[in-house]
């Protein structure tokens, strides 16, 4: 049975507010984002199929099946989902779990690696460094930034829809490279904050007769910010072994450190 359905603004509307505001309320670490995704849509599927048919019922129970992907991009899927879903009803079945279950892996990838780490790794460096200076402008860069994506996601589901299952074909070449580039470019921003945010250096500056070596001088010469880059390297092989938590290692961070500072070996 095919649909005489025609979505509007309106539409689009209420999937925007349900996607933004309830997407993650059902999260459960069965079918992960499932249920979210059923809420956003399930009045467009009910406009869609009918009020308590077999059909809606049928829907209802493959759109609850396990989902994750990026929240940034979930609703490019949705939009997909619902052009194929409008134009062609239930006999999309079978195509739409395929469709989901083929491209929340890739969104998921390129969204947290440009939403989740590279837009705040970047706008956050850049308000933290103008916050550390005393400078407000910060506040709002962070809050502008936060807009401007806020804008990205409403506008990304009606632009899927009219592109339809032609967006999936060109789209797929371009996903890898896309987060390949995200990814390298959120590595040069981590090493960026680590020189320039991680203000630790050796103290320790041992005597041989009359002669002081200054431990930091030579380290410098080997590789500038060489100690930040070692204590962060160290944090990360932490948080790699097994029941070590971000919160554990920030103590052993601030015990560490303090004692160092304490016998005189690193300074700020």
């Amino acid at each position: 049975m095919k649909s005489n359905v025609k979505l509007t603004k309106k539409d689009f509307q209420q999937i925007n507010r349900r996607s933004l505001f309830g997407f993650q309320l059902g999260w459960n670490y069965e079918r992960m984002q499932g249920s979210g995704y059923l809420y956003t849509i399930l009045p467009q599927l009910r406009k869609i199929y009918g009020d308590n048919t077999p059909e809606l019922k049928e829907m209802m129970k493959t759109h609850t099946q396990f989902f994750n992907t990026s929240n940034f991009f979930n609703t490019i899927i949705t939009g997909i989902d619902l052009a194929i879903e409008e134009k062609e009803g239930f006999q999309a079945k079978d195509t739409i779990s395929g469709l989901k279950a083929g491209l929340m892996g890739p969104f998921a990838a390129i969204g947290d690696s440009i939403f989740a780490a590279l837009v705040p790794t970047i706008f956050g460096a850049l308000a933290a460094n103008m916050a550390i200076n005393g400078n407000p402008i910060g506040i709002f860069i962070w809050i502008a930034a936060q807009i401007v994506v806020m804008i990205f996601r409403w506008k990304q589901l009606e632009f899927a829809y009219k592109e339809g299952i032609s967006l999936v074909t060109t789209m797929q070449s371009r996903l890898t490279a896309l987060t390949d580039a995200a990814t390298l470019l959120g590595v040069f921003m981590v090493g960026a904050l680590v020189a320039t945010m991680v203000n630790v250096k050796f103290a320790w500056a041992p005597s041989i007769g009359e002669v002081t070596l200054n431990m930091q001088n030579n380290i410098d010469m080997i590789l500038p910010r060489l100690l930040p880059a070692a204590i962060v390297g160290i944090v990360y092989w932490m948080l790699g072994k097994k029941n070590m938590t971000s919160t554990k290692a920030i103590f052993v961070v601030l015990i560490v450190s303090v004692a160092l500072s304490a016998l005189g070996v690193i300074s700020k």
